[in-house]
């Protein structure tokens, strides 16, 4: 690193210490943007939930299920890099109005259709498809478009209030989406997400730009597609932490599979205990948003840290003799799982330049959900082979393992850097 970059990366340092966690809160546009991401998640998980459901509905598959939700996610990891380049080209405000745009119109044509009786599967595929490319664009969209709000300086306190209202509505959608589809029919629930993208439009209109930091785009020559990549390769500190939250997703982030497991074969409670399960571990997680806020600081020791006290809080969890104790260690799940993810991600963001944030977060986001992905079925097939509790034993262990061999590597890099400066 050069003597000028070192100088810019501390004075960034120091400016973000001085934010308090609450202060983005007093801006205008970091208002109406925790509005955006509190009313666009809990849409489009109310969408998710009702996408799901309307597949079982019309197949009587869990399969079938199972391929609605790969395709939701899979676009992710195909376009990934194209969306970041998308992202960096154009203002980002334009980009999130076009894809909610999309979103309001995906969700109002399948709630004509579902309410005409005549809707298939293939049509609810085809929406899957589309919602996962619209949200492969979306996504990185939203998370560079908070550097423009708040500027660098605020960054790490307006990153983990923005996941503490994100956990929030990812909470009630799902929950809400169910009371709909209960009263009135996966219909309304599709109706009630194209409402909230409304919302979320009005929102995103009344930003005002004058307040924004706004970005120089990238240029449009040739190669622009994998600057992204070149970026990361020659910032072996900031791909270290790529691959943390990769191996992360892979080894920890697969609460379905496992709580679904616990709540059906070690403490037979079923669907109710499989809620109960989930709304601990998401109080947790939104704890561990708040705190990741409030902290000032954690620098590359303290994600490090973070990852391998969320693969122990694993492990300890799977060891509990009681359904209290395992209940209580499912929230320590949820805040080491947040507290991880969001200084994760503001060490990504803060480290990556502006002109190639996009492309960056494009890689970021589906490395992190392609691991979870991988994860699901990895904790799948160890469940089935070696048990519930064994299953997560090993997982919590495989990701105390990736943080230790992650947090050497960090320390050869930044020894190797010491070393190769100038006396």
């Amino acid at each position: 690193m050069s003597s000028d970059s070192q100088q810019s990366a501390e004075s960034l340092h120091t400016s973000q210490n001085r934010v308090r966690w609450y202060q983005p809160l007093t801006q205008h546009n970091y208002r109406l943007y925790m509005g955006m991401t509190f009313a666009g998640s809990m849409g489009v998980w109310m969408q998710r939930l009702a996408q799901d459901w309307l597949v079982l509905q019309l197949t009587g598959s869990p399969a079938a299920v199972g391929v609605a939700v790969a395709l939701q996610f899979l676009p992710m990891l195909v376009i990934g890099p194209l969306s970041g380049l998308l992202v960096d080209m154009f203002p980002k405000r334009s980009v999130m109005m076009v894809c909610q745009s999309v979103i309001a119109l995906l969700a109002l044509g399948l709630a004509a259709w579902d309410a005409s009786g005549n809707i298939t599967v293939w049509a609810v595929y085809g929406s899957c498809i589309a919602l996962g490319v619209t949200s492969a664009v979306d996504g990185p969209a939203r998370q560079v478009f908070i550097n423009e709000v708040v500027g660098d300086a605020g960054l790490r306190p307006a990153i983990g209030v923005n996941n503490a209202i994100g956990q929030f509505g990812a909470m009630v959608g799902p929950a809400l989406g169910g009371v709909v589809i209960a009263h009135a029919g996966s219909a309304a629930a599709f109706a009630a997400n194209a409402l909230l993208s409304v919302l979320v439009l009005g929102l995103i209109a009344a930003v005002r730009p004058a307040l924004l930091h706004l970005t120089a785009p990238a240029s449009r020559g040739r190669g622009q597609l994998l600057a992204g990549f070149r970026y990361v390769r020659e910032r072996p500190s900031l791909l270290l932490i790529i691959v943390l939250a990769g191996l992360l997703g892979a080894f920890g982030m697969n609460g379905p599979v496992v709580l679904t497991a616990f709540a059906e074969r070690v403490w037979h409670n079923g669907a109710a205990g499989f809620g109960v399960f989930n709304t601990v571990g998401a109080v947790g997680a939104l704890a561990g948003a708040l705190l990741a806020a409030r902290l000032r600081s954690m620098g590359r020791t303290g994600i490090v840290a973070a990852a391998g006290l969320f693969g122990l809080s694993q492990l300890v969890a799977a060891l509990m003799p009681n359904l209290v104790a395992f209940t209580v260690m499912l929230a320590v799940v949820g805040l080491m799982t947040l507290l991880f993810l969001t200084s994760a991600a503001t060490a990504v963001q803060v480290e990556a330049g502006p002109e190639v944030r996009g492309r960056v977060m494009a890689l970021y986001l589906p490395l992190l959900l392609g691991g979870h992905a991988l994860g699901g079925l990895l904790a799948g097939w160890l469940t089935e082979e070696f048990g519930v509790r064994t299953g997560l034993v090993v997982t919590g262990t495989l990701a105390m393992l990736s943080a230790a061999v992650v947090g050497l590597l960090l320390w050869l890099n930044s020894r190797r850097v010491r070393n190769s400066q100038p006396l």
